[in-house]
């Protein structure tokens, strides 16, 4: 069949996304990654681009831990043990004893009863989020959460959802004194750090509200926190928005292996029951191949990092060089949103600017990511730097250096 007239409308559609700007346009490919040297982070090579190597500053990897020895090492010898993919879904043939060993220590490093991996981050959010969320159910939720919780939420059907202002606590608790009577079960869900501004869920606060109403629902108050962007980059160490705030263990626990941890995979932590349901019922696990054998032990050689002295070196320079570019930023005359996670917002409150400034990065060698209209609201403008623990001091300067030039081409002093 020749699709020629579905062709025309999916062509329009695109155009459509192209002409609001909201497009994501071709994708930029790595063709080669240079190892750090002579004081500088790892560079990378792109297709295109002849030999002009680029700082990364709009990577998750928050650790620095992706050419890690010790991660290639335990990658390397998994996959000669026990081979590249794991040939079946997990109830199958599919669970491998690096599966079992990664579920334990994330468990562990949470501080609870039981863990389960899933093939993405994404895949964790709407495969936890959806089974535990039924028609009696009603679902609060923060308006900055991502993506994968709303599209979680729309495919559940609750008898009832709200969306709470960002961070608005007092909205949150009137929220749930409204649905007491109408629901049997109340889901709370929030991001620990919120990816597009850098800030933090006060999940202490939200715990404390939840446990007072808690008494309110037949089938109790529900706290769940996607703390993907926190667990291993936040925290004094490295356990997330829960350690920072010093909060009481949140019902459910959602993190990811894609980020600070280097490799791939999501995965959920909770109490042996809720563990145990989610295994029973969430088809995005039960019917999906885990991440592979190799992937998991790289994983676990990524954990031991984190909770070695090792780690808590990674995490003070972390520390540091976000203060760094942050300072210098304010100094620059720009504006922040400030605070300790490696996610630093420029905030430009304005596209025009926005679409310069990420391309005077990306002529200079930087690779950053600018969220501008109508990707966000009119005056939310920002470019999204990320620090990692593999840059330095001297690349961070040289960001610097070089968002201080386009200053002083903006005519701003």
């Amino acid at each position: 069949m020749p699709l020629d007239r579905l062709i025309d409308v999916l062509d329009l559609h695109v155009a459509l996304l192209d002409e609001q700007g909201t497009s994501k346009g071709s994708e930029v490919v790595i063709r080669q990654v240079v190892r750090p040297r002579k004081g500088h982070g790892p560079r990378y090579l792109l297709e295109g681009e002849g030999d002009r190597a680029f700082i990364r500053m709009n990577s998750n990897s928050y650790l620095g831990l992706a050419l890690h020895p010790d991660l290639i090492r335990a990658e390397e010898t998994t996959a000669h043990a026990m081979g590249t993919g794991p040939g079946a879904v997990r109830f199958i043939v599919g669970t491998h004893r690096p599966h079992v060993d990664l579920e334990r220590a994330l468990a562990d490093l949470h501080g609870r009863e039981d863990g389960m991996i899933f093939s993405s981050a994404y895949a964790s959010v709407v495969g936890a989020l959806v089974p535990l969320i039924d028609p009696g159910t009603t679902v609060i939720s923060d308006e900055l959460n991502h993506n994968s919780i709303i599209n979680a939420i729309r495919l559940a059907r609750p008898l009832s959802k709200s969306v709470y202002p960002h961070l608005d606590m007092a909205a949150l608790d009137r929220q749930l004194a409204e649905a007491a009577g109408r629901a049997k079960r109340a889901v709370v869900v929030t991001d620990g750090i919120f990816s597009m501004r850098g800030d933090h869920a006060p999940l202490n606060e939200i715990m404390d509200i939840a446990r007072r109403h808690d008494a309110s629902f037949l089938e109790n108050v529900v706290v769940v926190v996607d703390d993907s962007h926190g667990v291993g980059a936040f925290g004094a160490g490295g356990r997330g928005t829960e350690e920072y705030t010093g909060s009481p263990p949140a019902d459910v626990l959602i993190g990811t292996l894609g980020k600070a941890f280097a490799v791939n995979g999501g995965y959920v932590v909770s109490r042996g029951p809720v563990i145990r349901y989610l295994r029973e019922t969430s088809p995005l696990y039960i019917y999906s191949n885990p991440i592979t054998a190799a992937e998991a032990g790289a994983a676990l050689a990524a954990l031991r990092i984190l909770e070695s002295g090792e780690g808590e070196r990674l995490l003070e320079h972390l520390r540091s060089l976000t203060r760094r570019l942050e300072s210098g930023l304010i100094a620059l005359g720009y504006e922040v949103i400030a605070g300790e996670h490696p996610i630093v917002p420029l905030m430009l409150r304005d596209t025009r600017e926005t679409r310069r400034l990420v391309a005077a990065l990306f002529d200079a060698g930087i690779l950053a990511t600018g969220l501008a209209y109508p990707v966000v609201p009119r005056g939310d403008e920002e470019i999204r730097l990320q620090v990692n623990a593999d840059h330095t001091p001297a690349d961070i300067d040289y960001v610097l250096s070089v968002l201080a030039a386009a200053r002083r081409q903006s005519g701003v002093r």
